[in-house]
């Protein structure tokens, strides 16, 4: 069954057209690069459509030859390939389409695809060849679909950088059919030092930088922060100074045994990923699963999954 079209401020059916989206008012969404076009450009995520167009094959796994977007989405969803025949998924927030290229690579599933910023033209670029992948830029607060259609619905590395975590929540629910499974994963809060780090530091500073300024004098520096954070680790002190480094977390979110160059750009990468966002904000666990619970989930499960060397905060749950 195909999903229901819907203007997000009227909430009136959509129809296609040849170049794009019209309701019964006359309102028209056009349809550019690949994606039928709900909000403009000119957003708070701005920085992450700069980020995953520069980026944009950096993370595909039938690109880079590194296992790790697929490992990681199974791990986390524990969804079983066969049982999504046919299915109606959900992706909010799929920057350049790591995900999305395992769910049209490993499924027969039909994915609608949303993100915020510009990054669409990434994931059609990656994985417009299928004809299953319907993308759509639009805000996950004003999400272009009627109400509880979707048989899975999935949020990953995107809830922290939205402005109202509890809001996003509610939306991503709100898509899910009775019976379907609801997915997230987020950055956790672990105790009084999760804020005690380099990024929340800096970040009032870099976040008002250009993008093209930020990315260079990473890029410049990059070098130097690997060596500096491999020698931390290898002595022992990873844990207590690393933090402290303006760099990502190369032990806890990226897979081990990685060539230089490839090391290189996701560090790259990864540490524009940390300074640039407007928005961060971690939550505890045991928060979400409630606003699971606020919202309509049953069977809510939340906890820290550990998938090669690395660990998300995850909550999923069943919408009642």
């Amino acid at each position: 069954m195909s999903i229901q079209l819907q203007n997000p401020y009227n909430q009136k059916p959509l129809s296609k057209i040849d170049n794009g989206l019209t309701d019964a008012a006359d309102n028209f969404f056009p349809y550019k690069n690949g994606a039928y076009r709900i909000v403009s450009n000119d957003n708070y995520t701005e920085s992450f459509g700069y980020q995953w167009n520069k980026f944009s094959e950096a993370q595909i796994d039938k690109i880079s030859n590194v296992d790790i977007s697929r490992t990681r989405f199974f791990a986390e969803t524990n969804w079983d390939k066969e049982e999504l025949d046919s299915k109606n998924i959900l992706e909010v927030g799929s920057g350049a389409g790591r995900f999305s290229q395992i769910i049209l690579d490993y499924t027969k599933a039909n994915l609608y695809s949303v993100d915020f910023s510009n990054a669409v033209e990434a994931n059609y670029k990656n994985n417009g060849t299928n004809n299953r992948l319907h993308l759509f830029q639009a805000s996950i607060y004003e999400l272009p679909f009627a109400k509880a259609q979707f048989d899975k619905v999935f949020c990953i590395g995107v809830l922290q950088h939205t402005p109202d975590f509890e809001r996003s929540v509610q939306s991503l629910i709100e898509m899910a059919k009775p019976g379907a499974e609801v997915v997230v994963d987020f950055y956790a809060i672990n105790g009084w030092w999760t804020k005690l780090h380099i990024k929340y530091l800096f970040r009032p500073f870099t976040k008002k930088l250009s993008h093209e300024k930020l990315y260079k004098k990473i890029d410049s520096n990059i070098d130097w922060l690997i060596r500096t954070y491999q020698f931390f680790s290898r002595v022992g002190l990873g844990a207590l100074v690393n933090r402290f480094l303006p760099i990502c977390d190369i032990d806890g979110t990226l897979p081990k045994g990685l060539p230089y160059e490839q090391l290189r750009e996701l560090c790259v990468l990864d540490t524009f990923d940390m300074f640039s966002p407007e928005y961060d904000n971690p939550q505890k666990i045991s928060t979400v699963t409630d606003w699971f619970k606020k919202y309509g989930m049953e069977s809510v499960w939340g906890g820290k999954i550990y998938y090669d060397n690395c660990w998300a905060a995850v909550v999923k749950g069943i919408k009642k």
